[in-house]
């Protein structure tokens, strides 16, 4: 698939920022007045940023409020509902926590579920595509869940959680490259079911036409294996190895903590933007079949 930047920022930040949101709800970190209005404008910074990056993948962005019509049926529109009513409530509990010195605790966990709520829907729109095998799986929610809540408990300086959290959300995205590398293949997927024809075995004679279009520039990008292999590592080093180290460091001044801290939230952003960039170049959709691209 075209990893267009728009999802990536999209699949990037507002994973984080609804992480965080979800700590902020249930009162984790423990915050009130000026504090609590600092963690709640960095998350609503990444969340909705995010939420309004992917309106720039849309062909008619303005038309993008009609993703809230389609619920019954459609992830996206469901992410869609499910994201505002996760803002709207979180922004009621975050006026108390500012405004009122209060922490209403039944509004904070609502809203605290609804962030992660959103998450999955976001993950699902990727996760029920049968056609892309490499996404069609219940770690793609997993994986989606794990970095957003190790990314919120980063950001909300929980140093005991966030090491244990950033390992297990390592692990479930090496599990996820090491399935999906052999999901095409276990799918069964081939030429002739691409093509819908059967009585034999199916080979292209030549190329269905001699120009680029819509479907080979959105769903067939290719990546090379041993540059797929050097950003993974990237992406594992940057997203979760190197954050881990610098929140276990031991460090006697506050200050210090704070910075590393600080880097820790900086190189996590970019290991999972690498992770995010290989999440849609490495996706194989059937239709690169159909035009002999695999």
């Amino acid at each position: 698939m075209h990893p267009a930047p728009s999802v990536i920022i999209f699949t990037t930040l507002s994973g984080l920022g609804f992480g965080l949101l979800a700590f902020l709800g249930l009162g984790a970190p423990d915050v009130t007045g000026w504090v609590a209005f600092t963690f709640f404008l960095i998350a609503y910074a990444l969340a909705v940023g995010g939420l309004l990056a992917s309106t720039f993948h849309l062909g008619h962005p303005e038309r993008a409020w009609k993703a809230f019509s389609q619920w019954r049926s459609s992830w996206l529109s469901r992410e869609a509902c499910a994201s505002v009513a996760a803002l709207v409530v979180m922004g009621v509990y975050a006026i108390g926590a500012v405004f009122l010195d209060a922490q209403w605790w039944l509004v904070g966990v609502l809203g605290a579920a609804l962030s992660l709520v959103t998450v999955f829907t976001t993950s699902m729109i990727y996760a029920q595509m049968r056609t892309v095998p490499r996404w069609k799986t219940g770690l793609t929610p997993l994986l989606f869940l794990t970095i957003s809540v190790s990314g919120g408990a980063l950001l909300a300086g929980r140093e005991s959680l966030a090491p244990w959290l950033l390992a297990l959300a390592g692990a479930v995205q090496v599990a996820w490259w090491v399935r999906g590398d052999g999901a095409f293949a276990a799918s069964g997927t081939d030429l002739a079911s691409a093509t819908g024809l059967t009585g034999g075995q199916v080979k292209s004679f030549e190329p269905p036409h001699t120009g680029s279009n819509y479907l080979l520039r959105e769903f067939v990008h290719v990546v090379g294996r041993k540059h797929s292999f050097k950003i993974r590592v990237v992406a594992l080093m940057l997203g979760y190895i190197l954050p881990v180290v610098l929140m276990i460091l031991p460090l006697e001044s506050v200050a210090a903590k704070h910075a590393f801290a600080g880097l820790a939230v900086l190189s996590h952003i970019g290991g999972v933007a690498a992770s995010r960039w290989l999440f849609f170049a490495e996706a194989e959709h059937v239709v690169g079949l159909y035009y002999g691209k695999r």
